[in-house]
């Protein structure tokens, strides 16, 4: 049974150069690796500073680190309440097939109730068909009538700065 081989824990201090490991092979998974800037500095303060940004956690496959999920409380207005989104979640390619993805997010749900969120959400990259086919077996429902909007660098920079 996969339970039985697969232990998940909330990540420690000690796992940020692991983590940083699991985000660089997830970048070069999604053909994103140019994009990575984290740093063990930047991932220590985001997730174990004063004030964390997320959490994370690390699932080992009898004893081995195989898999990796970054996850925040977002919140609904709609709702009045906080959700779970996940932002990053990835199984080293050998490791799947096994059952590990469907166990991360077994857990992840599972903390998602137990903190009374009314939604739990993730973005899939479109291309991305093997994830949403079993995104949507699990349950999932794909939003069709939303999109993702991101400013970064200069026209953040520029918006920010803009005199209204």
């Amino acid at each position: 049974m996969p339970e039985n081989n697969l232990k998940i824990r909330p990540a420690t201090e000690a796992d940020v150069p692991l983590l940083l490991e699991f985000i660089r092979a997830l970048a070069e998974y999604e053909k994103l690796l140019d994009e990575v800037v984290a740093t063990e500095e930047s991932v220590l303060e985001s997730l174990f500073g004063e004030k964390p940004a997320a959490e994370a956690l690390i699932g080992e496959w009898e004893g081995e680190p195989v898999t990796f999920a970054i996850y925040f409380q977002n919140f609904s207005t709609f709702t009045g309440r906080a959700g779970l989104y996940l932002e990053d979640l990835f199984v080293k390619p050998e490791y799947r097939e096994r059952g590990i993805g469907k166990l991360m997010l077994k857990h992840l749900a599972k903390i998602a109730v137990d903190r009374g969120c009314p939604r739990f959400e993730w973005i899939a990259l479109d291309w991305n068909e093997p994830a949403i086919k079993f995104y949507e077996g699990l349950g999932a429902k794909q939003l069709t009538d939303k999109r993702c909007f991101r400013m970064s660098g200069e026209p953040l920079a520029k918006l920010a700065a803009r005199e209204m």
